[in-house]
């Protein structure tokens, strides 16, 4: 039998750090369990977030969907709350709870009043040490991930950034798709998700966030509560990822589908979360698509009439990330043209430094949108356990601060860096009548 180990505390609480008008402590359970609580009592709301270090990139070839599968399975049932009581419970107190799954984590949320908060750690606590997995509800739910496989494959974005990232990371796990394939998904059995569930959903695993109108005495005697009886067990080593490699040269597809639209999307990959150059990145986005300033929105939707909308990701990852791009063409514009004028613009990133207001603009934009990602106690929990499980919590606290100092010329030569036609995969979605050739 698994040996259960004291609830006290390993190590004292260091003094708080705040965001969003919260003060931020970090604490660990004897039994492994990371609890990160971020008091702010400016409303009557207390968000609880807990999130698993597994996702996706955790999964072999054979298991692919398996992270998403079993997060539709923690509403199925566990030893305390039968099937479908976390949303009877949930509603019946006035609260509100979601889950999701990406490549490096997967969060279960809930947001309630905080007299009653601490019913969603007694559901956390029982799903995660007495999940119930019956087969029928297994194969019930089967159906319900396939259908949602098939729907993903009637939207166009969905399907050509499914084909780019799949070109991206040829041989790693990011390149397939996190709700797997339908022979991942027909493959998979009871057993195998058990054995998932055992493996990765334990203490040492996991971060449980409490934010809101809470103290961190308060978060902390809930969660041993009814955390505490969990057994340790060790945190489980991540499968071995290969080093992500580059592109041998430009990749480019072409998918045709039956509507009018015109889509682009190009990819690049990229660099660790966390690193001064995932900062870099998010200036560069900005710089490209955000305001009516920014170079692809001016070039291609306000000036030249070439898209209705672009936009522009910066996707960190554990293992390293992908910066997107996503263009929305206009029915008139001609393709060539306008993968040409992005072309431009990305070459004058790459090549120019940009004066010092435009770089303090991106910055001051980014140091506002720090500040919106904070405007809720879910949004700032969502904020401080994916970092937390992905790389340092304490990146959600401080962008303006870590980029005080930047200067033109490291934008540049990020830019050059990074945005390098030559290590790039360009994706296209056309009319079925379209002649353009990519």
């Amino acid at each position: 039998m698994p040996r259960t180990t004291s609830t006290k505390s390993r190590r004292s609480p260091q003094p708080p750090e705040s965001r969003g008008g919260a003060d931020i402590t970090e604490h660990r359970l004897g039994n492994g369990l990371r609890v990160l609580v971020a008091e702010r009592h400016l409303d009557p709301v207390v968000a609880v977030m807990l999130f698993y270090r597994v996702g996706a990139r955790d999964e072999t070839e054979r298991e692919a969907g398996l992270s998403h599968f079993l997060e539709h399975m923690m509403f199925k049932g566990s030893a305390a709350f039968g099937k479908g009581a976390v949303d009877e419970v949930t509603a019946r107190l006035g609260g509100q709870n979601n889950a999701f799954t990406g490549y490096d984590h997967t969060a279960y949320w809930f947001e309630f009043a905080s007299d009653r908060w601490e019913q969603a750690l007694a559901m956390e606590a029982d799903r995660m040490g007495g999940l119930l997995l019956e087969p029928a509800e297994f194969d019930s739910e089967r159906e319900v991930v396939l259908e949602e496989l098939a729907m993903g494959e009637d939207d166009p974005w969905t399907a050509l950034a499914k084909r780019v990232e799949a070109a991206l990371f040829q041989r790693h796990a990011y390149g397939r798709p996190i709700i797997g394939t339908t022979q991942s998904l027909g493959g998979t059995s009871v057993d195998d998700m058990r054995a998932f569930h055992r493996r990765f959903y334990v203490p040492a695993n996991a971060t449980l966030v409490v934010c809101g109108d809470v103290t961190p005495t308060a978060a902390l005697r809930a969660a041993r509560r009814h955390f505490g009886h969990l057994p340790t067990s060790p945190a489980p080593e991540r499968p071995f990822a290969p080093v992500l490699e580059e592109p041998a040269g430009e990749v480019r597809l072409e998918m045709r589908w039956p509507d009018p639209g015109k889509r682009l999307c190009m990819a690049w990959p990229t660099v660790p979360v966390g690193s001064r150059e995932d900062d870099l990145l998010d200036v560069i986005l900005t710089l490209l698509t955000t305001g009516r300033r920014a170079l692809l929105q001016r070039r291609l939707v306000l000036d030249g009439d070439l898209a209705t909308s672009v936009s522009a990701s910066n996707d960190t990852r554990v293992d390293g990330g992908a910066f997107w791009l996503m263009v929305d063409a206009t029915s008139a514009a001609d393709a060539a043209e306008v993968e040409a004028a992005v072309n431009e613009e990305l070459e004058y990133l790459r090549t120019e430094r940009l004066p010092l207001r435009e770089i303090r603009r991106a910055v001051d934009l980014l140091a506002a949108s720090e500040a919106y990602e904070a405007e809720t106690v879910s949004d700032l929990a969502n904020e401080l356990g994916g970092f937390a499980v992905d790389a340092d919590w304490r990146l959600a606290l401080d962008t303006r601060g870590r980029l005080c100092d930047l200067k033109p010329v490291e934008v540049r030569d990020a830019a050059a860096k990074f945005l390098d036609r030559r290590r790039r995969v360009v994706g296209w979605s056309l009319p079925d009548d379209s002649r353009f050739d990519v």
